[in-house]
């Protein structure tokens, strides 16, 4: 079979807008249509964002209007219960949640405990929902960054830091053992190049405790790095040297500008691939490494690209996997590429939305980050505003 050019005759068809926004009503579809006019307008995304990031820090009475709006449409709810009608909604068309508490930016103790308190709750929610298979947490969002960045560049710690640290890796290991306690999965999300080495570290000495009897752990790959798929080969060597099994989530990858900003500022070869081209050619390399070992990799492939999701359900039936196979799930962005997620969820795939949550003020450092890297991925919001405008003129809706 040509994997470079994935035709087949089950071949899905990733413009069916009936299927994609089937949920929608109209009025809800004139909103989203809305939404996704301002954000693919990029100077009115800047704009906008510098404008709420002021109306926040000036507590000017926006909450309402933000909430009812991007917030809504990116976002499950403020908390696990507000966010229950947006997992129900979604599993009615076969589409499973992980619920991500998207607070960003923390940075005292009291609020990585509270961070981690809230993860743990994430996977009690978990246990009993079959509507939720699968967890996740940034570092991050329980440690300090600070920290993070010195290990990495393998400074010395003082009695302080050694001290932060053990409480990082003790609240790592709680959240890693509730979800092998809850017979779940934990995604630990991709961060900067910086302190990445760090969290690598953490998430394999989680692997090798955790990941004996099946995937429990998976860390993230973003292959929009130079290294991505050798870190991924570096990994596989691992868990088959120490007989685990390797959970790897893969992503193109979320901090592009900010890595090439700091890789100038600070003189060190650039650790992005050098173009889109690239980017997309190592992702769909790692697929098939990934098809290639599916008896210890477990597989979570979080694209919004569609020609890696049309590959991976080819290279899963070469590798003669059943739809359903638990070692192959398929995410996107809640509020994003519904074009893939309800077609490929349609054809008995398992695919999982990320469905961020939090209080509204605490979540908008995300929203932004989010906005921010839309604006630096060509075609990203003019392709959901083109199906958006087809599923439109489907149903003969008008604006007014």
């Amino acid at each position: 079979m040509d994997l470079a050019a994935p035709a087949h005759s089950q071949q899905l068809d990733f413009n069916d807008t009936k299927t994609a926004f089937a949920p929608l009503s109209d009025n809800a579809l004139r909103k989203k249509y809305l939404i996704f006019a301002s954000i693919n307008n990029n100077l009115l995304t800047r704009a906008g964002t510098t404008l709420l990031k002021s109306a926040f820090r000036l507590r000017l009475p926006i909450k309402g209007v933000v909430k009812h709006t991007v917030f809504e449409q990116f976002c499950g709810g403020e908390t696990i219960k507000e966010s229950e009608q947006t997992i129900q909604k979604l599993a009615e068309y076969n589409i499973k949640t992980i619920l991500d508490y998207s607070v960003e930016g923390e940075k005292t103790e009291q609020a990585f405990d509270a961070t981690t308190e809230e993860t743990l709750r994430t996977i009690a929610k978990a246990k009993n929902s079959p509507h939720l298979p699968v967890c996740v947490f940034k570092v991050t969002g329980i440690a300090p960054f600070d920290l993070l960045e010195k290990i990495q560049r393998g400074d010395a710690l003082n009695p302080q830091e050694e001290a932060a640290f053990e409480r990082v890796r003790e609240r790592v290991e709680r959240i890693c053992k509730a979800t092998a306690d809850a017979g779940v999965r934990v995604f630990i999300d991709g961060e900067e190049t910086w302190i990445q080495n760090t969290i690598d570290a953490l998430a394999y000495e989680m692997m090798l405790k955790f990941n004996q009897q099946r995937a429990v752990v998976y860390n993230t790959y973003q292959l929009y790095r130079r290294d991505g798929l050798k870190l991924l080969q570096d990994a596989m060597h691992m868990a088959t040297m120490h007989n685990i099994h390797l959970g790897a989530k893969l992503v193109r990858g979320a901090y592009m500008e900010k890595e090439r900003a700091r890789a100038e500022e600070m003189n060190y070869p650039d650790p992005i691939n050098p173009g889109k081209q690239a980017t997309d050619d190592l992702y769909n390399q790692a697929l098939k490494y990934c098809m290639d070992n599916k008896q210890r990799i477990a597989l979570c492939s979080g694209s919004h690209n569609e020609y890696s999701n049309q590959l991976l359900t080819i290279l899963m039936q070469k590798h003669g996997l059943k739809r359903t196979d638990d070692r192959v799930y398929f995410a996107q962005l809640y509020g994003m590429s519904d074009n893939l997620s309800f077609t490929l969820a349609a054809a008995g795939y398992n695919v999982v939305k990320y469905v961020p949550y939090g209080p509204v003020e605490k979540v908008m450092p995300y929203l932004f980050r989010r906005a921010q890297e839309n604006t630096s991925v060509a075609g990203q919001s003019s392709r959901e505003f083109s199906l958006i405008q087809t599923e439109m003129k489907r149903r003969g809706i008008k604006l007014v």
